[in-house]
């Protein structure tokens, strides 16, 4: 596929980006080559492939899932100006 140079200026609108005129040549190169491989991309047969997360089998290794913490909620709720249920309340802003 091969951008013109009307469609590199509307793409540049439209990202709110300001390009030099001198650019606009290369730029229309570089978004036609990236488009050119979406389409080879595209004509690959992936049924059947599962889709991965990342390209290596690995996972993460994560911490325990464990209180660390007492709960003071009661402590910090009491210098509050107003607590209802367990919840701060704030004057409403929207209206």
């Amino acid at each position: 596929m091969s951008l013109s140079r009307e469609d590199v200026e509307k793409i540049a609108h439209l990202a709110r980006l300001a390009i030099r005129e001198e650019d606009i040549p290369k730029y229309a190169q570089d978004l036609s080559n990236i488009l050119d491989l979406v389409e080879q991309l595209k004509a690959v047969d992936s049924d059947g492939v599962e889709p991965m997360a990342h390209p290596l089998e690995s996972s993460q290794r994560l911490r325990s899932d464990e209180v660390t913490e007492t709960d003071e909620r009661s402590r910090f709720q009491s210098v509050a100006p107003k607590t209802e249920a367990g919840l701060y309340l704030v004057p409403k802003v929207i209206e």
